[in-house]
Parts: structure tokens; C-alpha cells; sequence
């Protein structure tokens, strides 16, 4: 049997194929990479009903055009972006067929900053250590291209219906909670308090290794930040540049680095900032690690969670360009009542 796949006719720049990432490889110089919302991930494989780690792609605001080679099952999830089938609008944060030939358009982003394509099986690139993802700023993989055919994995759930799911809005930034760590204390109470109080918004200069914080006011400076030794960096992690200014580390960060860190955004938190779109507000309030670890949620959680809370998606029958290949009736009667 021949393999499916998904043909590339137009694509948004830097897209990639992302799943996970490749936990573990730090000590070797390589950050854990993958997909910079993890909860649309889980919310992916809810709505497919398959494994968390299975790969999709992730698209920073625009999406692209795609044909299927054969039948497949696709789910949208992250930041919603216009979508159609054949013409016909799709809704987001839900799963849709595509038959075979029907061309499947992604827009741009409406609100957020990353969008989500799933598939059914997943996509089944080449492997690298353990995983699929994209790490450009490691040389791992490379951004999908117009051209290229994406193979996609077996899929045992074909005859499935769609469904949807109803997510927390995480595009609309907010507050975010922020961890202690090793440096907190070299900056002093009050630029942690004025930290604390200062609405933040995210530059245009950022990518999946980081994004820089715009603020209004004086920066957050330490006296101390020129003893500061390199040290093992996170995703989460908010440097400070020499001039003072924010830097929020993201998958594809650095290991090491010797600017101090105020803090590190608490994983829940970590979709919701990089969802953020630039201008939307975002603060942050720092919390203990006692309170972050009563309120912490697995992602395994979260996934079995949303599979939990998905419903049938209903269609209009206008909308369903095969519903003659539906089985709309089964069995038969009469016609008249027996006595």
C-alpha cells in the first residue's frame, strides 16, 4: 500500500515540523527544541485520539496550501487562522476528512502567534535522535518548503468522526507566573516589585530561540550581573541584556549563558507567552515553588483531560462536499404499522 502524503503548493515562512522535542541533550549543547505551544500539541492528538508525540506542523502566523494524496484526518489547534477545504471554511480547534485530491488552505493567523496543523498518523519525516522537530538554531532539519511531499504515518483511525474542542483562551497574553530562581536575589526588592508592575509586550525580534520584552521606564539592571557565571539556561528563562532589557528564552535557547535571570516563566504559563502576539499585554507575578508545584499540571494530564472533553463536531450538510458517500440510513421499514 502507498504510503500518504501531504503535497506542499504554498507555505508561510519558517514553517516546521515539530513535535516534542529531544529532552535529554543538554549536557551535549542541544536545548530540547520542539513545538513552542506544547498544549496544542495535546490538544492535537485529543481530537485525532492518538499518541502525544506524534509530529505536526507548526506555523508562525501563515499557514500555507496543501493536497492529500489519499484519505486523511487532520486537527487545527494553537492560534486560530483562516482555513477552508475545497473552498469551504473549516473550523479551528477541531478535526475534518480530507479526501483525497481536496486542496486544504491555511491563512493567516487571526489571533496568537502559532498555529497547528495535525494529521492523522502524523507526520513521518526522518527521525534525529529520537525525534522529528525542526532545531534551525541547531542545524537540525530545515523549514518546510514549497515543493516538498510530507509522508504521513498509518492511521488506524480513518472511520473516526470529527471532533472539537472548547479551549482556554491563551492568545490574549495576561499574567504569567514567574519562578525564583539562582539570580532573583541579585536584583534588589525594588526592581523585583517594579518588574512585577510593568506592563511588557513582546518586539517583532524574536524566533524560537527567544523574544525580547518592550517596556516603558527605567531597566532592570543588577550591579552584580558582571560576576555572573554561564550556566544551564530553560525555555522560560527571562535574561537580562547588559542594557537592562528582558529576553524570554524559548525551545530553541542556548544551554549555557552568563546574563542573570530574574526569573523563569512557569511552564503552565509558557503556551500562553508564546502565543502572545507583539503588543498584547503580558505581566508577571512571581510565585513559590510550592505554590507552582500544587498547581502544576502534566501535559500528560492536559491531554487525557482534553481527549475527555472533546464532542462530535457537527456539520452542516451543505459543507460536506462527499456526503453522498455517507451511510445516512440503516435498515428499513415497511411502511405500514402491523397489527
Amino acid at each position: 500500500m502507498t504510503q500518504p502524503t501531504l503535497r506542499v503548493d504554498r507555505i508561510g515562512p519558517a514553517v516546521t515540523v515539530q513535535d516534542l522535542g529531544r529532552p535529554g541533550q543538554l549536557a551535549m549543547g542541544l536545548s530540547q527544541g520542539g513545538a513552542a505551544d506544547r498544549y496544542a500539541i495535546a490538544e492535537g492528538a485529543a481530537l485525532l485520539g492518538q499518541d502525544l508525540g506524534l509530529a505536526a506542523l507548526e506555523m508562525p502566523g501563515f499557514g500555507g496550501d496543501f493536497v492529500a494524496s489519499a484519505p486523511l484526518r487532520i486537527a487545527l489547534t494553537g492560534a486560530p487562522m483562516t482555513a477552508t477545504m475545497d473552498g469551504a471554511a473549516l473550523q479551528w480547534n477541531a478535526s475534518h476528512y480530507v479526501a483525497a485530491g481536496q486542496r486544504l488552505r491555511i491563512g493567516a493567523v487571526i489571533s496568537g502567534a502559532y498555529g497547528y496543523l495535525h494529521i492523522g498518523g502524523g507526520f513521518a519525516t526522518p527521525k534525529f535522535l529520537n525525534s522529528r522537530s525542526a532545531h534551525l538554531a541547531g542545524g537540525i532539519g530545515a523549514p518546510v518548503a514549497v515543493g516538498d511531499v510530507l509522508p504521513v504515518g498509518p492511521d488506524s483511525g480513518l472511520d473516526q468522526p470529527g471532533y472539537m474542542l472548547d479551549v482556554v483562551d491563551r492568545f490574549s497574553g495576561g499574567t504569567l507566573r514567574l519562578l525564583p530562581g539562582v539570580h532573583t536575589d541579585l536584583f534588589g526588592p525594588e526592581i523585583r516589585a517594579r518588574f512585577a508592575a510593568t506592563r511588557f509586550t513582546k518586539t517583532p525580534r524574536g524566533n524560537r530561540q527567544g523574544v525580547e520584552l518592550a517596556f516603558d521606564g527605567a531597566p532592570f539592571a543588577t550591579e552584580q550581573q558582571l560576576s555572573v557565571l554561564s550556566e544551564p539556561m530553560l525555555p522560560g528563562d527571562i535574561q537580562m541584556t547588559g542594557q537592562g532589557m528582558p529576553y524570554v528564552l524559548l525551545p530553541e535557547c542556548q544551554t549555557t549563558g552568563g546574563y542573570p535571570r530574574i526569573g523563569t516563566v512557569m511552564p503552565d504559563d509558557v503556551p500562553k507567552l508564546v502565543q502572545a502576539a507583539p503588543g498584547v499585554a503580558l505581566r508577571f507575578a512571581f510565585t513559590s515553588h510550592t505554590e507552582a508545584m500544587a498547581q502544576h499540571r502534566s501535559l500528560d494530564a492536559f491531554a487525557a483531560e482534553m481527549h475527555s472533553k472533546r464532542r462530535a463536531l457537527i456539520r452542516k450538510p451543505n459543507e460536506i462536499a462527499d456526503l453522498l458517500g455517507y451511510q445516512l440510513i440503516s435498515g428499513m421499514i415497511t411502511g405500514w404499522e402491523q397489527e
